[in-house]
């Protein structure tokens, strides 16, 4: 019985080790997050510094995310809407 008590604090150990790894590892992937947001945030004002419009430009790379044909449809359903509501 002392065999299975041993194994089984052996194995909260190594979880215990294992949990603080992945935990200190997601850590520093949400500071490396933060850091990369503050560095988008940068170009966002340097982009509005300069005249550009940062609200089209976010578009844009939303835009640029997607699959094109996705795009396309996107744009044809909302062209479709606002003629139905009169608006083009």
């Amino acid at each position: 019985m002392a065999d299975a008590e041993t194994s089984g604090a052996d194995r909260g150990a190594v979880a215990a080790e294992e949990l603080r790894l992945l935990i200190e590892r997601a850590e520093r992937l949400e500071e490396e997050k933060k850091a990369i947001a503050d560095d988008i945030k940068d170009v966002m004002l340097e982009a509005k510094s300069r005249g550009y419009d940062t609200k089209a430009i976010r578009t844009i790379l939303r835009i640029r995310k997607k699959k094109e044909g996705e795009f396309q449809e996107e744009e044809a359903i909302l062209e479709t809407y606002m003629a139905a509501l009169g608006m083009i």
